[in-house]
């Protein structure tokens, strides 16, 4: 195993990787990366996500197959070249279903499931938080990952050919792997400065 970093080496050093090495990743490290996702705040203590790993080539060559074009797998881009490099892919998913479940319990005090009660869909936050900790494990553990969205036209076919079920819903995928020299095919960050820290904290008054 790398020897692991301090905290703020993890935030510095992740990134977007888009590009992998075609190594196996040690399944310890994913199993890790998705014990410390579980650890995510949720509200309630609702627990309403969901991981689909996929970790056999044939299943990750599927995945491209469902969420790429023909036209894309037959002249893949440098984008599309790089992730299907990765390994492992693993799919988180959230379930509104079990918070308004959650919810509706005693100990809550709400008599209905009414999505309405809720002011934003804590469901797909309390997964991105998960995911995130997916992340930030993998680039402790010295490896690289990218999450990325799924086009909307084909979540029912990820939906189907991996028995996703309707209660749950998938927020995007993340590739895992080994990274190169590159990390692959350059991102916003490349062509867009980070803004300043002053510009996006307001202390007090949001200032304009």
């Amino acid at each position: 195993m790398l020897p692991t970093m301090e905290f703020q080496d993890v935030v510095r050093r992740r990134k977007m990787v888009r590009d992998y090495a075609t190594d196996p990743v040690d399944p310890a490290i994913v199993d890790r990366a998705l014990h410390n996702a579980v650890r995510a705040p949720n509200a309630g203590f609702s627990q309403g996500w969901g991981f689909l790993v996929l970790d056999q080539p044939e299943d990750v060559r599927r995945y491209w197959e469902l969420t790429a074009d023909p036209d894309e797998l037959a002249e893949p881009d440098e984008w599309l070249t790089g992730m299907m490099h990765a390994p492992v892919i693993v799919i988180p998913c959230s379930s509104r279903h079990a918070y308004l479940k959650r919810y509706a319990l005693p100990d809550k005090g709400w008599t209905d499931e009414d999505e309405k009660r809720w002011p934003v869909p804590f469901w797909h936050i309390d997964t991105g938080m998960a995911t995130l900790l997916i992340l930030q494990t993998v680039t402790d553990e010295g490896l690289g990952a990218c999450y990325f969205g799924i086009p909307p036209e084909k979540v029912a076919g990820v939906r189907a050919a991996y028995g996703v079920p309707e209660t749950f819903d998938p927020i995007g995928a993340v590739t895992i792997g080994h990274r190169v020299a590159s990390d692959g095919a350059p991102g916003s960050p490349s062509t867009r400065p980070r803004k300043r820290q002053d510009d996006v904290v307001h202390r007090g008054r949001w200032a304009s």
